[in-house]
């Protein structure tokens, strides 16, 4: 067990409880009986880790006395931090207060208030959190119109040969090239020509790359899906069922991702009440291009280049959801292992949904939810602010959010949190779908299909035309898993828009990467806006859509369009975003290195500089040896120390960086 802090516990005392609450109590609900997420002050940091030390990791109680005071009185029987140990990624997570952050089981019998309120007035006590589980920002009992990989290849069309590449469905996905010619047969609903995610120009520069990870939080994406598999994160050194963390971040055999509903490595897509949503979701980002199957990706690879990776963190199983703790956990996992972008099709309700429509009204502004959900909030920093590398592409992370489904004019939460990047939907014709949420907080918008708008009022959509081939619905089309089988199908939703979002600027940071720019998250997320096109013009007149279209009694809605003008972001634009990355951001740079004694580690100073490297050197040949080999560069270290590197390309330039030699440096090599 790492022992986390060496300080002696009668060295620090805890704080005398304050008779004046210092949180404000509020029990949202759906908010689970018998949990309490706690966040203690820093002081009490030596106390919790001679604690956890000394339990190995999961206690009944804190080891602060007037803590666990009330814990005996709440009959407290499971005490554990939240975040487990990554030694990898301790520091950063201290720096982030994320260690402080535990979760008690009491007894169920307590009221949750009372103990909320007895645990708020204790002075060690920073915040208090109820935990619950989350919701999905989708209908779960949507049934998506659903064809086999087999069927899908015996219905492969000679349409796809006028595509960029031989996916013989991708003729179905409009989203991506809208040349005005889909047919979805209403007379009231259009089809306009470029009202897309403006992949064609973008797909003549770049399709993917594959050091680029997309992290999926959704139902668990199948990894072995026939037009998924090649573009799935792979946690190399982990093999599932071996029991075996065999790469010391914590997760047992977590080789494709992890499940947080069931704490475990085995992410399943099988369970009563699975649905393939994050099936499709991936699909949208990285379905296999130019592979001669299926369907196509965003950022899936092609034309010589691998697709960007897929990486699932499961966070709805079944019928099942992860709880607000797991979730916060998720958020850390993707951020430690290498995932740059969170894809998020799950939030609260708008505060201007319908209670009618039986929609449980969520937080109304950015304080309120902070105030409500402070562990969600600090991870998603932890994230947005940790993910990536300052060497790298990005520095930060984005996390990237459907905005809701509601009909509603406010984004949901944590969509509308201001670091975040909500997504609203439209049709193929530069309209909102009709049940996208919109409002101030929209960053984006994207292709989320329509089938309100394009389907048949008061009809069950038939899913094959005459000749027994599927009929677009005006949805969107992508990989799907049901039963078990691997196909591919249509949906719709803010959900479907989200991953266009999340496609485009995976797809941009691979392009970035190729041309050696560097950006932080935040500068990158205002160059995806300022790259995405104005569709306020598009809004005039009235939109005709029938509400729960495929029932007897579909109601006819006008949705007044002036109204959305300035309330769906902008039309995100996979191509102008391609074509703006060369004159945006910065050069990488070459990292810092950092290894311990008589070890090696390689770099491929191509992901690095633009030029080729012609010569290295260093200053002190008694700390580090280099030697280059056609553009790679090996470090061998011989003792403690620093010293200086000099790379010289062909074109002249010099870069510098530190190799530092010490005991203890991981193994990734990079400062």
């Amino acid at each position: 067990m790492l022992v986390l802090c060496g300080a002696c516990t009668k060295d620090v005392e805890p704080t005398a409880p304050d008779t004046t609450p210092n949180n404000t109590v509020t029990i949202p609900e759906g908010a689970t009986e018998g949990e309490i997420i706690i966040k203690f002050k820093p002081e009490m940091e030596a106390i919790l880790d001679a604690t956890m030390t000394r339990t190995e990791g999961i206690a009944t109680r804190s080891g602060i006395p007037s803590t666990d005071e009330v814990l005996e009185i709440l009959g407290a029987y499971h005490f554990e931090r939240v975040f487990p140990v990554d030694p990898r990624n301790e520091e950063r997570t201290r720096e982030a207060g994320l260690h402080l952050w535990y979760i008690v089981h009491f007894d169920k019998g307590e009221d949750l208030a009372s103990a909320m309120q007895r645990l708020s007035q204790l002075g060690e006590v920073d915040k208090l959190q109820c935990n619950r589980p989350i919701e999905r920002a989708y209908n779960p009992s949507a049934e998506p119109h659903f064809i086999s990989c087999e069927e899908a290849d015996s219905r492969a069309t000679t349409r796809a040969t006028e595509w960029p590449f031989n996916d013989p469905e991708i003729y179905r996905q409009w989203c991506y090239i809208n040349d005005g010619t889909a047919d979805f047969d209403q007379e009231w609903a259009g089809v306009t020509a470029g009202c897309d995610a403006g992949c064609e120009e973008a797909w003549k520069l770049s399709t993917g790359d594959e050091d680029i990870i997309v992290a999926v939080f959704d139902e668990a994406v199948m990894w072995s899906h026939p037009d998924l598999k090649d573009n799935i994160w792979i946690n190399e050194g982990e093999e599932l069922h071996t029991g075996v963390d065999a790469d010391g971040n914590g997760y047992v055999d977590d080789k494709y991702g992890y499940n947080f509903v069931r704490n475990s490595a085995v992410t399943s897509w099988t369970s009563n009440g699975s649905t393939g949503h994050g099936t499709h979701v991936a699909g949208t980002i990285a379905a296999v291009n130019d592979n001669g199957i299926g369907c196509a990706g965003i950022a899936g690879g092609g034309k010589g280049s691998k697709g960007v990776k897929i990486m699932t963190c499961q966070l709805f199983d079944g019928m099942n959801s992860a709880s607000l703790a797991a979730e916060a956990r998720a958020m850390k996992y993707a951020a430690d292992n290498g995932a740059v972008i969170m894809q998020c099709s799950w939030g609260y309700h708008s505060a201007k949904s319908n209670p009618i429509m039986g929609y449980i009204i969520g937080p109304a502004t950015e304080e309120e939810w902070a105030a409500i959900y402070p562990l969600e909030k600090e991870a998603l920093d932890y994230f947005i602010h940790n993910a990536g590398s300052p060497n790298g592409v990005i520095d930060g992370g984005l996390a990237i959010f459907a905005s809701g489904n509601e009909y509603a004019a406010q984004s949901s939460f944590p969509a509308a949190y201001s670091k975040c990047i909500s997504v609203a939907a439209m049709a193929a014709d530069y309209t909102p779908a009709s049940y996208s949420n919109y409002g101030s907080e929209v960053w984006l918008s994207a292709p989320g299909g329509d089938m309100e708008y394009y389907g048949t009022p008061g009809m069950e959509d038939d899913a094959y035309d005459e000749s027994g081939v599927l009929k677009q619905q005006g949805g969107i089309f992508s990989t799907l898993v049901i039963n078990g089988v691997a196909g591919y199908g249509y949906y719709e939703g803010t959900s479907m828009a989200c991953p266009h979002v999340s496609g485009v600027a995976a797809l941009g940071l691979a392009y970035a990467k190729q041309q050696h720019r560097h950006f932080t998250a935040e500068e990158y997320k205002q160059l995806m806006y300022d790259t995405a096109r104005d569709i306020d013009s598009y809004f005039t007149g009235e939109k005709l859509y029938y509400m729960h279209h495929t029932s007897p009694g579909a109601t006819p809605i006008k949705m007044n369009l002036a109204d959305y003008r300035g309330k769906m972001g902008r039309l995100t634009d996979a191509g102008a975003l391609l074509k703006a990355i060369d004159g945006s951001g910065r050069d990488m740079r070459l990292p810092n290195i950092y290894i311990a004694p008589e070890a090696t580690t390689t770099i491929d100073l191509g992901d690095y500089l633009a030029s080729k490297a012609t010569d290295a050197q260093v200053n002190n040949s008694g700390v580090a040896t280099v030697t280059l080999n056609d553009n790679t560069l090996t470090i061998c270290a011989v003792a403690a120390g620093q010293t200086t590197l000099t790379i010289t390309c062909n074109d002249g330039s010099k870069h510098y960086s530190t190799i530092t030699v010490r005991k203890g440096a991981n193994d990734n090599g990079i400062l």
